[in-house]
């Protein structure tokens, strides 16, 4: 991945991951958070991707890896994904919205 390439996703995940770190994990500890999105070896995708973008925030931006920037672009492309397939009416306790809020987007922000 060249530099702008890195740029670009950079920018793109922190326009869509609206969640500080610590708000992020302070959800992750919750049963709503658990309980939201398909779940494989007893954790959700969402919740598995929500403990690494707590890492890659809480990353040094020169220390992240090309592996971590393919999560960052996984991010970006499931938000926006998610966000085009809004529910009507009242999202606050929604899976829809917990969904999101795992992968490091609340809606209601």
């Amino acid at each position: 991945m060249d530099d702008n390439e890195r740029k670009e996703t950079w920018d793109d995940f922190r326009e869509v991951v609206n969640m500080t770190p610590g708000a992020l994990e302070k959800w992750l500890d919750t049963d709503e958070s658990r309980d939201a999105g398909q779940h494989k070896d007893g954790e959700s995708t969402g919740h598995a991707s929500g403990r690494r973008i707590v890492e890659i925030l809480q990353a040094k931006k020169g220390d992240l890896t090309d592996d971590d920037y393919q999560h960052m672009r996984k991010v970006v492309g499931y938000v926006r994904r998610h966000l085009a397939q809004r529910p009507s009416g009242d999202v606050r306790d929604t899976r829809w919205r917990y969904s999101l809020m795992n992968w490091g987007h609340d809606p209601l922000a």
